[in-house]
């Protein structure tokens, strides 16, 4: 990852965040519950297909958390979302939107991670947290598993150790700690 970066003219003391995209819907997922041995566990699913996207931004160093929710997972969007943020540079896989031709003429570098990886961007470890606390349960609205999974970042984003804790792997640090510094 530091040789991707340093070959990208990335330093050290640039704004780096690794990114994903999480689609949230109302099709739930049957989570594991535990229950005495011999009793039936039922849970009730959810068989409705709406879902909304969330753009997740992590900085594993600084234990910050960016979001923000797309109605669809477009390079448009994605693209005006990093205009606001004004990251130096970011991570992320080689979803078709991470590739388009409209992030181009962003001052932000864009640096891909390897094939079917995702447990090298720390955003997915969040999106694990997010699955764990939303899903298995029957929501009314779209807008109710939202706000549910908004909670979850809105404490979580106040509790920069705790982003660190979860994001700020020690290779990942490292990684991003030996880029060179600016000149």
């Amino acid at each position: 990852m530091t040789a991707a970066l340093a070959g990208a003219d990335v330093t050290r003391d640039a704004g780096i965040v690794l990114a994903d995209e999480l689609r949230l819907g109302l099709r739930g997922q049957v989570r594991r519950v535990l229950a005495p041995r011999g009793v039936k566990v039922t849970q009730r699913l959810q068989l409705t297909y709406r879902w909304t996207y969330l753009l997740l931004a992590v900085d594993p160093r600084a234990g910050t958390v960016r979001w923000r929710w797309l109605e669809r997972c477009r390079a448009g969007p994605i693209r005006d979302t990093l205009a606001a943020w004004a990251p130096d540079a970011v991570i992320w896989d080689g979803h078709g939107a991470h590739r388009a031709k409209l992030l181009a003429d962003l001052p932000t570098t864009c640096v891909r991670l390897p094939p079917s990886s995702p447990e090298l961007n720390p955003a997915e470890r969040v999106f694990e947290e997010i699955r764990r606390r939303t899903e298995g349960r029957v929501y009314d609205t779209l807008a109710d598993k939202q706000a549910r999974t908004e909670a979850y970042l809105v404490d979580l984003t106040a509790d920069p150790a705790r982003v660190r804790q979860l994001c700020g792997w020690h290779w990942l640090t490292a990684a991003l700690d030996a880029l060179p510094p600016a000149s």
